[in-house]
């Protein structure tokens, strides 16, 4: 397989059309063309006057001998030695990309996993998940943090990461086995969208079941006892019991990391990051990054944008969803926790991003493991409070932030967030180094993005689950300090997104198959 880089398009054409333009630009003999694939798709606007699409796109010849000049390529498969041999079935809890991914390995070695969720299956968790964002009943059990999916479920379903693993592309692939669309497998910045990720996870758990896997729904893991070399998972309604415990836990399982303290996991405080949700009019961010003058049929513009403060903080942007909705997220009644979610079409009015500052142990109270979970809590509490506890958010247009006023009245940018939200002050509630740090960053990343500074953007309180508050420690076999548990994915420390969990569980599942 030869590899062709930089291939410019100029214009909408096919991917058979992009082929052939690969193949021309490689001087490959019409005799020598077997097959050719695209790679990968990015879009080049740092020219606005001159925007173009740039492709990888790998050929396959009768002779790759005959072109010298052309990286070669070879597919690279991971060998895993298959030791486990027990009469136990591996146990899961949590049915997130590092859950998931975990049981399909497992089961593509021929184990059978069980699969425990304190959540509901997919298709009656939006039922749940609606009844929340509509009506603010919220089922603390089921809601956006818990069940089938996890969390990324109701976000844009970005696959980008910031790792480098020769899993990544094993990730999308799988991805697209069971239903996402096909580009998710070459675009520079996949995402399937809520929309379609609801379908991919059910095409998933058939799959499971299919093959001997088997999942328990509204079951939940409350504790855990070793007997020897076994473990009796203890859930509310029933016991397991197994030489392999899995701990896909997710971020917001603040009850799990409590129970974990008190039976001796060891764990360690990590850095995180809190804030706001900001939002802009999706059209004027097009504009911004595209300009006026293109004729391709781009897809809704995209930003990823970091400023450093003079403070020594970080101000960055997570999690852009572009023609998207701030999503109510909490899990706890009492809180108001937002997250961003799109739908494959990204066609929504507005585009939204967390702006988030960085948090590290030295800004925890006291040196409590779990500190940072309860700061977290602190904040969606007092979130709660100050729109009214009433289950909507506080909301504030970007001057009044700036200006330490409370919003009377919104402009032309209409917040998105339900059930609702309510004006206020968004500075009573933030600690000032994270104020302040966002007010440094606005004007800066204006000079980035046009218009991102508008007195009438809107942000809404507050982000606080862009990742786990803690590290579940592990050793170089992905077990715990208590041998037999393995901490996997985002809630353990381990992942940053729906790709690098679904890898870590890809990992883990490995350990236990070569573990004799």
């Amino acid at each position: 397989m030869l590899r062709i880089n930089d291939v410019k398009v100029f214009e909408d054409i096919s991917n058979e059309e992009v082929i052939k333009k690969a193949v021309k630009k490689a001087r490959i003999k019409t005799g020598d063309f077997i097959s050719g694939k695209i790679i990968r798709k990015s879009i080049d606007a740092r020219n606005k006057n001159n925007i173009f699409y740039n492709y990888t796109v790998d050929i396959e010849v009768k002779n790759e001998n005959n072109y010298p000049k052309l990286k070669k390529v070879s597919k690279t498969s991971l060998k895993i030695e298959k030791n486990r041999n027990s009469i136990y079935k591996p146990i899961i809890v949590g049915s997130g990309p590092a859950g998931l991914f975990c049981a399909l390995t497992l089961i593509e070695y021929g184990y059978q996993p069980i699969i425990i969720e304190q959540g509901d299956c997919v298709e009656k968790r939006i039922k749940v998940v609606d009844n929340y964002r509509y009506n603010g009943i919220l089922n603390e059990r089921c809601n956006v943090q818990f069940g089938e999916g996890g969390a990324g479920t109701f976000s844009d379903g970005k696959l980008n990461t910031g790792i480098n693993s020769p899993l990544i592309q094993k990730v999308l692939d799988t991805f697209h086995f069971f239903g996402a669309p096909v580009e998710i497998t070459y675009l520079n910045k996949p995402h399937i969208g809520t929309d379609n990720l609801v379908n991919v996870i059910k095409n998933i758990r058939k799959y499971i079941e299919e093959n001997g896997g088997k999942y328990y729904f509204n079951t939940k893991f409350t504790s855990f006892e070793k007997e020897g070399s076994l473990i009796k998972i203890i859930c509310e309604d029933r016991t397991f019991v197994s030489d392999t415990l899995v701990l896909a836990i997710g971020h917001s399982a603040r009850n799990t990391f409590e129970m974990l303290k008190e039976k001796g996991i060891t764990m360690k405080k990590k850095n995180f990051a809190v804030g706001l949700r900001i939002e802009h009019q999706q059209e004027m961010i097009n504009q911004a990054q595209y300009g006026h003058k293109t004729k391709l049929n781009l897809p809704v513009a995209e930003y990823k944008l970091s400023y450093h403060s003079k403070n020594g903080r970080s101000c960055y942007t997570f999690c852009m969803c572009p023609g998207g909705e701030v999503i109510a997220s909490s899990s706890e009644k009492g809180s108001i926790v937002t997250n961003g979610m799109s739908y494959f079409k990204r066609d929504k009015e507005n585009a939204n991003a967390a702006l988030l500052v960085n948090i590290t142990p030295k800004d925890f109270p006291d040196d409590d493991v779990l500190a940072g979970m309860y700061f977290q809590r602190k904040l969606e509490q007092a979130a709660y409070a100050l729109a009214g506890s009433n289950n909507t958010a506080p909301v504030q247009r970007v001057e009044d932030f700036i200006n330490n006023t409370p919003s009377k009245s919104i402009g032309y940018i209409i917040p998105t967030y339900k059930p609702g939200y309510t004006l206020t002050d968004l500075n009573e509630i933030l600690p000032d180094f994270i104020s302040d740090t966002i007010k440094e960053a606005l004007p800066y990343f204006d000079t980035k993005i046009k218009g991102f500074n508008d007195p009438d953007a809107i942000l809404t309180g507050v982000e606080t689950r862009s990742s786990s508050p803690v590290t579940i420690v592990r050793n170089k076999n992905l077990q715990s300090n208590q041998t037999g548990i393995y901490p996997c994915g985002e809630g353990a420390g381990y992942a940053g997104g729906i790709t690098s969990a679904a890898i870590d569980g890809i990992q883990v599942a490995y350990k236990i198959i070569e573990n004799k």
